[in-house]
């Protein structure tokens, strides 16, 4: 796992006030036992989930993988106890850096984007892996393809990785702090040679992503706030603001496997899953300002879907006690990041 320098004594106990204030606003475990519902992801070896993806063979089935240099390893979590249901250990592929986002293509193949830079362009080439989606839930060793990636723009950092269900081809979103890019993949990626990304769009600030069952609509996420984008051509289109919960560190993001909802996750140990509706079928333009959080019902989970894309939302209302903590959160992380980076 990473290393950290040191944190200033100044920040070190705000910022740790600030996140216990946030400690009761991860969901529990769905209740009912149905699938697809805020769940809490209660593996101890899982404490960065940094993307999410769900099953195409297995209902109820989420994909999830830690960032940082944790190894080649991808997990199945079932939503309905929270608890990992299989392991897999990719071979084949050199060593995971930073693994931040995870996707399934219409071959049921899964794709895993080790396309994390948190030096902010230190790195020529980021790598994708692939393997299909086991049949089976169980630990399992499986050969996974290896993909060399690179910008044609140059290096950068992404966290956002995304294949499109209908096509195949595989999208990337870069990460800065004054709004990223949106580069596509060629029309087939090729092992053994470098497959070059290219933007083709621009987007805000981007920590995941991920498309729609039927491929016309991408959800794109950051840490207080997600947009869903019309899609169509290989480009983006219209977009419309979602109610993005409020995470101890907003991570992670995808469609449930029928579409009607979705799902919000977060790093940390046993971090929450938050279930998000979607309203007038997911598609821009359906006169819908938002999606509608399902939770259980407590005020925690009802309150995590208070969250607004702000400045460019309808702007009504305020942002309120939660939203000025999570702020402060924001704040202190990036503080901290740029700090680590002078180190």
């Amino acid at each position: 796992m990473r290393s950290y320098p040191s944190r200033p004594a100044g920040l070190a106990v705000p910022a740790a006030a600030l996140l216990l204030l946030l400690g009761a606003a991860c969901p529990a475990v769905a209740a009912d036992g149905k699938p697809d519902r805020d769940f809490t992801i209660e593996d101890p070896r899982i404490t960065e989930s940094s993307g999410l993806a769900a099953s195409r063979l297995h209902p109820g089935i989420y994909w999830t993988h830690n960032d940082s240099d944790d190894g080649p390893y991808v997990f199945a979590v079932d939503s309905r106890t929270g608890k990992t249901v299989a392991t897999i250990t990719m071979r084949g592929v050199g060593e995971p850096r930073d693994v931040e986002g995870i996707s399934i293509g219409p071959d049921g193949d899964i794709y895993v984007g080790d396309i994390g830079d948190n030096l902010d362009g230190s790195w020529s080439h980021v790598w994708i892996y692939r393997f299909p989606e086991p049949k089976n839930l169980r630990d399992a060793t499986v050969t996974a393809t290896q993909y060399d990636v690179k910008y044609a723009d140059g290096a950068r950092n992404a966290e956002a990785l995304m294949v499109h269900p209908k096509t195949g081809r595989v999208y990337i979103a870069s990460k800065n702090e004054d709004g990223g890019g949106f580069y596509e993949g060629p029309a087939k990626l090729t092992a053994g040679s470098t497959n070059t990304f290219r933007r083709v769009g621009e987007v805000p600030w981007v920590t995941d992503g991920a498309f729609s069952p039927d491929g016309g609509s991408l959800v794109l996420r950051s840490y207080f706030s997600a947009r869903v984008y019309g899609f169509e051509g290989g480009r983006l289109g219209k977009s419309r603001a979602v109610a993005a919960p409020f995470q101890r560190q907003a991570e992670s993001v995808t469609y449930t496997a029928d579409g009607s909802a979705l799902m919000f996750g977060s790093e940390g140990a046993r971090s929450g899953v938050v279930r998000v509706e979607v309203e007038g079928g997911g598609k821009p333009g359906s006169g819908q300002e938002q999606g509608k959080p399902s939770g259980s019902g407590s005020p925690a989970e009802e309150g995590a879907g208070a969250g607004r894309d702000q400045g460019e939302g309808d702007g009504k209302g305020s942002m309120g006690l939660g939203a000025v903590i999570i702020v402060g959160v924001a704040a202190l992380w990036f503080a901290l990041k740029r700090k680590r980076g002078q180190g």
